[in-house]
């Protein structure tokens, strides 16, 4: 294991687990899902399709891997209502992912950070008339590669659906194993 237990709690990970990247599941029905905007983030952020190339594209980068930490966070909601307490949980997720990416930059491996719905690290993007402000920090949503998160997740053996009144966000670190 990259990472010690005791510290992707510290750093706020409620689940985790790992699976080969030869394992996860890539679908262009996931793209479709991504282009019916149903989060409201196609073409307008560089973490997003169509930014992020096709799917077929983003499995062969994923492939260059050979392990992936699928971890989630989950936040608790006053009721399934809760918009607020949903936008307030993926914001504390975003933070899970940069104390997540911090962890990997120090340890200086090669590696790849997804997060969840778009970027959102700025105001707003530059997509797509400017390069990216922060391209080492651009965390891809896990969805716009295509991967099937509900799969992902059981492969990983957490839980995609943590109960009523919770929200659950996921996340994923691909890395290679060291030689």
């Amino acid at each position: 294991m990259i990472f010690d237990d005791a510290i992707l709690r510290e750093i706020g990970i409620f689940q985790y687990g790992i699976v080969e990247a030869k394992d996860i599941v890539f679908a262009n029905e996931v793209r479709r899902l991504c282009e019916r905007n149903l989060c409201r983030n196609y073409g307008i952020t560089w973490a997003c399709p169509p930014a992020v190339g096709t799917v077929e594209e983003r499995k062969a980068k994923c492939m260059e891997y050979d392990e992936g930490l699928v971890f989630s966070g989950k936040y608790d909601l006053e009721d399934s209502f809760d918009y607020e307490g949903m936008v307030n949980g993926l914001k504390e997720f975003k933070k899970v992912c940069d104390r997540l990416y911090a962890l990997a930059k120090e340890k200086s491996f090669d590696f790849m950070l997804f997060s969840n719905e778009g970027c959102q690290r700025c105001d707003s993007c530059t997509y797509p008339d400017n390069p990216c402000r922060y391209p080492d920090k651009l965390f891809p949503s896990v969805e716009s590669f295509g991967i099937m998160v509900p799969l992902l997740a059981n492969s990983a053996k957490i839980n995609y659906i943590n109960g009523a009144g919770t929200v659950t966000y996921f996340g994923m670190l691909l890395y290679k194993k060291e030689a």
